[in-house]
């Protein structure tokens, strides 16, 4: 095998060697019913079969930022008009509701109709982002922790639960409706950007999608509250549920692009854009979409959430949960194979970072007496460096990297500029890659391991950006070679803190030149952006980013 030479001695501050000398890091088309265009589809008939799905999607979109009676969100409406344009873009027929017009009456005859417009067959996606809560279970012994969960509505008081009880809908009441669905033999796909209980131990100064718990035993808002406690979601069969986060985990509205927003909606609205769609074939199925949902909310979160899937494992290898009638424009239909005997997807159109928002520059905010880097003059809300104590700051409100001085700012700037160019080329095309044990900030002292696995392409380029803005090189496996799986199997934090990001890069594309550049010790994270942009951009490539945040004690 081709590699070259993995970390030969302890490069920086993220990196430092055991005693033996290894190193340790530290760090379809959907087809209407209608007889519109009948000749048409007959004439194409005669050269090829039908697509083989007829179903139509139907979506019911609800966002929330202004709460009069509770903390108010930022992006929870953002979002909703995100999912909302993709939707429409896809050829779903979409009910949207925000802020004041969200109430419950409303979204409840949007569902019915819909379930009543739906054949066997059909799809139905209820996406929700605004508060969640907790309340005492309506039925006694129905869940395990005694609560029952429930989206929290803008016209909700809790101070008055008796005149505003209908503008909660309870996970009961959910089932219910699920359950209505499914009797028509209709899949249903629930998106849920919001939590329910769970802590945060990173700082992180957006606000959180969780309302203050209920904590008095309340009367049932409806008898569907009480009928549904007998459905679960185990029972069904064709309902998918996909929540922001685990229930020990919080959702916080991060920022995405200068604004806050759910990096589950994010994610969503990129996926039904057809990124998702793997192979292009007008279909997203459950493995597809867990793929890319896992992998780009944990980059644009910065490994804060870990979304949940129920069921937790698809139901089949081929179970469909999203049909799209615009997928991303497939160029070559015919699965190709490689030089190595492998299956290739078949080939997509692949935008440039720049066609995907990127803009070459960060917002930063100087604190103090000092001139602002190059490339920091972009817009949104800021990074920030705070002169004096040297901190660099997200703009979510992490501590970035500790110690930094004029000497260092331009490289940490630097960092996050080929930060943003990689999670762009990563929302198109993400890989996946694991760092267990799995937290959200690492303390000194921790040992952990990083496992970045062979992927669908021949190349595979593996590095770390480091807190300090420093690029260190970990490995390159060329075409021709026996791919293997690569692993830091004992790494150990050290200083100096803040965030390292961990990059692993699958290309068909020949990667020795940019292997080249990354082998030079001197390698800054501005020359390597300018052999990426030359090599890879707009070219197809998995990219996989693996947040690592680190403080001396928790």
């Amino acid at each position: 095998m081709r590699v070259l030479p993995r970390l030969l001695e302890p490069v920086c501050l993220a990196f430092a060697s055991k005693s033996d000398g290894a190193p340790v890091c530290r760090v379809r088309v959907l087809l209407r019913r209608s007889l519109a265009g009948t000749a048409l589809a007959l004439c194409l008939a005669a050269a090829a079969p039908l697509p083989a799905f007829a179903a139509q999607t139907h979506a019911l979109v609800v966002g929330a930022d202004q709460y009069p009676n509770d903390v108010s969100l930022d992006g929870a409406v953002r979002d909703a008009e995100d999912v909302y344009r993709a939707m429409s873009a896809a050829g779903f027929t979409v009910r949207k509701f925000t802020d004041a017009e969200a109430r419950k009456d409303d979204i409840r005859k949007a569902w019915i109709d819909m379930v009543a417009e739906a054949a066997a067959g059909d799809t139905i996606i209820f996406t929700y982002a605004g508060h969640g809560a907790q309340m005492p279970e309506l039925v006694a012994g129905d869940e395990a922790d005694g609560l029952d969960e429930f989206l929290q509505l803008p016209g909700f008081d809790r101070n008055r639960y008796a005149e505003t009880s209908n503008e909660i809908i309870v996970d009961n009441e959910m089932n219910a409706w699920f359950g209505e669905a499914e009797a028509k033999g209709v899949h249903v796909l629930f998106v849920s950007d919001s939590c329910f209980s769970g802590g945060m131990s990173r700082s992180v100064t957006g606000k959180t999608r969780l309302a203050p718990a209920v904590t008095v035993k309340l009367a049932p808002p409806s008898q569907e509250a009480l009928a549904g406690a007998n459905l679960k979601e185990i029972d069904f069969k064709q309902v998918t549920v996909l929540a922001a986060s685990l229930e020990s985990q919080p959702t916080p509205e991060v920022i995405i692009d200068g604004e806050p927003r759910g990096a589950l909606s994010w994610s969503f609205a990129r996926a039904l854009e057809g990124s998702a769609d793997r192979d292009g074939d007008g279909v997203i199925t459950r493995i597809e979409l867990e793929d890319y949902i896992f992998s780009n909310v944990k980059n644009r979160s910065e490994a804060l959430q870990v979304p949940n899937f129920m069921p937790q494992v698809a139901r089949s290898e081929s179970e469909v949960v999203v049909r799209l009638t615009r997928g991303i424009p497939v160029e070559n239909a015919t699965v190709a194979t490689t030089d190595t005997g492998s299956t290739a997807a078949a080939q997509k159109t692949i935008k440039s970072a720049k066609e995907l928002g990127w803009t070459g520059s960060i917002a930063l905010q100087v604190d103090g007496a000092a001139d602002k880097p190059k490339n920091a003059d972009g817009s949104g809300t800021p990074y920030r460096w705070d002169v004096a104590s040297g901190v660099f700051y997200t703009p979510n409100g992490d501590v970035a990297a500790e110690n930094v001085g004029a000497d260092r700012i331009q490289a940490v700037v630097d960092k996050y500029v080929l930060l943003d160019f990689l999670k762009a080329l990563a929302s198109q095309n993400p890989g996946s890659v694991s760092l267990t044990p799995v937290k959200d900030i690492y303390a000194a002292g921790n040992r952990l391991r990083f496992d970045a696995p062979p992927g669908r392409y021949p190349n595979m380029l593996v590095f770390n950006l480091a807190n300090t803005g420093e690029v260190q090189f970990l490995d390159m496996q060329a075409a021709g070679t026996t791919s293997s799986q690569f692993k830091l199997t004992d790494v150990e934090v050290v200083k100096p803190f803040g965030a390292d990001h961990l990059i692993t890069i699958w290309t068909g594309e020949p990667v020795d030149a940019i292997g080249a550049v990354l082998a030079d010790k001197t390698v800054t994270a501005e020359t390597l952006l300018q052999a990426l942009l030359t090599r890879l951009d707009g070219k197809e490539a998995s990219v996989a980013i693996q947040p690592l945040y680190t403080r001396e004690t928790l």
